[in-house]
């Protein structure tokens, strides 16, 4: 892949690649620092506290990974021999090595996925082992919100949650952007509240942003974006508490859509996380002045939450620019991630497109089925570089 050093590249493949601003760097420059493996590194005790309250748990544990944090969650809520109910799409499950089996002992148990990301309450049911020693003992359900960018439905949530308690289970979500689908969830409840019907896709809207992670109006093409500016940073943490209090244990990720550099918190019981703990020394995660990382995530949490509204836009006004090519079919977004399927004759020059977008400084992901995700370090004029792009290669 060879970029033209002209261009600045536009960097749509993950939102973990953003780099941490001026003011991150500032801010991890100055924390106060200790030994977080004897517990006392004062920014990192800051940040579990920060994240615990917030979310409405007694304790929180930072980890250097959202993969870490998801092993020692399934290894704290289960035992060699047991199982975990999970999706077939859940980061968890397909994507993360298959760690708790290997280091654990644990089974999964996946289900296929609904349209909507969800996992359909029978087949839950259905999944649960009777307690039989021919079987693996059933005991945790984990869902993943937001799931390829899409919002699971709230009351769905509460559904699937009070099932698994019902029958016993431990309930753990892999919140890695838990903050978008807060965003998300706010933003559908602005919607609702202002007598409009919820929408997944493209809404109307209006000035271009001038991007970066600094504040500034955000909206499409063709009018405003009265939902996404209705939403305010209590709304948001209100609908992350709301999602997350479903849950025994939430994993959230510091270094998405947030843009910190490193990290991720496992927030739970002090119990819970007690042998969490200790997983995660024998993980190798007990890190030293982790502080450092951990004033990241805090300036994280102070000053990128409210923003996520703008890559969500970013997002819609991608998906707007993409419609009605031919050979392209794209799913309205309802977070920071356009998926588009290459169809018919499209679907053989899928690498041709990404290798022409490569050369024209924009960088993605995937195969049949491309991957654009928008960030803090993504702007609109960025977006419609991308867009033109894309349409230029189908369109000569």
């Amino acid at each position: 892949m060879t970029l033209d050093p002209e261009l600045p590249v536009v960097d749509l493949r993950s939102d973990t690649v953003t780099q941490p601003s001026a003011a991150m760097r500032a801010a991890m420059l100055a924390a106060p620092l200790g030994d977080d493996v004897f517990g006392d590194d004062p920014s990192v005790n800051a940040l579990q506290d920060r994240i615990a309250s917030l979310l409405g748990f007694e304790a929180a544990l930072f980890v250097p990974t959202g993969t870490q944090s998801n092993l020692c969650a399934i290894l704290s809520h289960c035992q060699r021999g047991d199982e975990y109910i999970v999706g077939q799409m859940a980061h968890c499950y397909r994507w993360e090595g298959g760690g708790a089996a290997v280091f654990g002992s644990v089974q999964p148990q996946p289900l296929q996925h609904q349209p909507d990301g969800t996992l359909a309450l029978s087949d839950i049911e259905a999944a649960i082992k009777p307690d039989d020693a021919h079987f693996a003992r059933t005991r945790l359900l984990a869902l993943e919100n937001t799931l390829g960018g899409k919002l699971l439905p709230f009351d769905y949530v509460r559904q699937a949650t009070e099932l698994a308690a019902r029958r016993g289970l431990g309930r753990h979500l892999d919140g890695a952007r838990l903050f978008n689908a807060a965003m998300a969830q706010a933003r559908q409840q602005q919607t609702t509240a202002a007598g409009a019907r919820p929408a997944a896709g493209p809404p109307q809207g209006g000035a271009a942003p001038s991007g970066g992670s600094e504040p500034h109006a955000v909206g499409e093409r063709g009018g405003t974006n009265r939902a996404s500016q209705a939403v305010t940073r209590v709304d948001i943490l209100s609908e992350a508490r709301r999602i997350a209090q479903c849950f025994d244990s939430v994993s959230v990720c510091f270094s998405k859509g947030l843009g910190a550099p490193v990290g991720s918190a496992l927030c739970g019981s002090r119990e819970f996380l007690a042998r969490a703990h200790r997983i995660r020394k024998m993980a190798g995660g007990g890190m030293r002045q982790a502080g450092l990382l951990a004033a990241g995530a805090l300036h994280a949490l102070d000053h990128h939450i409210e923003r996520l509204a703008q890559d969500h836009a970013l997002a819609r006004r991608l998906a707007a620019a993409l419609a009605g090519i031919p050979g392209l079919q794209v799913e309205p977004p309802q977070t920071n991630m356009v998926f588009v399927d290459l169809v018919g004759a499209a679907r053989e020059r899928s690498a041709a497109l990404l290798a022409h977008l490569a050369a024209s400084g924009i960088l993605a992901v995937g195969l049949y089925r491309l991957r654009f995700v928008t960030h803090l370090d993504v702007d609109a004029a960025g977006v419609d570089r991308a867009a033109a792009a894309i349409r230029q290669f189908f369109e000569a």
